[in-house]
């Protein structure tokens, strides 16, 4: 409508715009030529296909200052996007692994490091005067005996000479508190809690002495002191 009423009533081009409000810019805008749209999305599917790695930045640095094509970066933008250029994934880089060395026994002490893994193990069959049942066992073994009492597996679990840790599972938690009352080691856990670290942790005989976590364990770094004859 402005532009009507400059080319009809001769009305000056400001004039119109403020009339109709509309700015100057947008007045005197043209649409750019499909052709010359289609010649930038040309460059750019050839400068794609034949550098992969090439994001926006470098395709249109090269248009720009090697190719002096004048074209404004928003536009070249807008026709990158409209080709879905910039969602082109880009090739994982394969790391160039090394043949691994074949095994070799070690002829003396401290010539090779290794570490040595173990699956998990049942042991069934075992009795309480294997070593097994007497001793801490670091690993993911689990030890199976049956008994005949609540007052025998109580046996069995106390008179092993550590006491590190305990477990009792029971649908009755009344029951397995009763039980766990009577276990002596440093920590009984009782249908298999979440790590609590607030609860005082340590053993009991050759399991150690001592206690860590919480306020238990600022114990074993203070000093008692001890005023005898204090009341005479």
């Amino acid at each position: 409508m402005a532009q009507r009423a400059v080319l009809m009533r001769s009305v000056p081009i400001r004039l119109a715009c403020a009339a109709f409000m509309v700015s100057e810019s947008c007045y005197r805008y043209e649409p750019k030529q499909d052709a010359e749209n289609a010649l930038i999305a040309d460059w750019l599917i050839r400068l794609t296909d034949n550098h992969r790695t090439w994001g926006f930045g470098l395709c249109y640095l090269y248009l720009r200052n090697v190719r002096r094509f004048g074209w404004n970066h928003k536009r070249v933008y807008r026709i990158y996007r409209e080709l879905e250029l910039n969602l082109r994934i880009k090739p994982r880089k394969r790391l160039v692994r090394e043949k691994p060395e074949p095994l070799a026994v070690p002829q003396a002490i401290n010539q090779v490091w290794s570490m040595d893994f173990m699956h998990d193990k049942l042991e069934d069959g075992v009795t309480r005067t294997m070593t097994i049942a007497r001793e801490e066992v670091f690993g993911p073994v689990l030890a199976i005996m049956p008994y005949d009492s609540e007052a025998e597996a109580i046996e069995i679990a106390n008179e092993s000479e550590f006491g590190l840790a305990a477990y009792v599972q029971s649908a009755n938690l009344q029951h397995a508190r009763a039980v766990a009352r009577q276990l002596r080691a440093g920590q009984v856990h009782i249908n298999y809690p979440d790590w609590d670290v607030y609860a005082p942790f340590g053993g009991y005989r050759q399991s150690g002495n001592g206690r860590e976590y919480a306020d238990w364990g600022m114990h074993d770094f203070l000093e008692i002191k001890g005023l005898i004859g204090y009341g005479i």
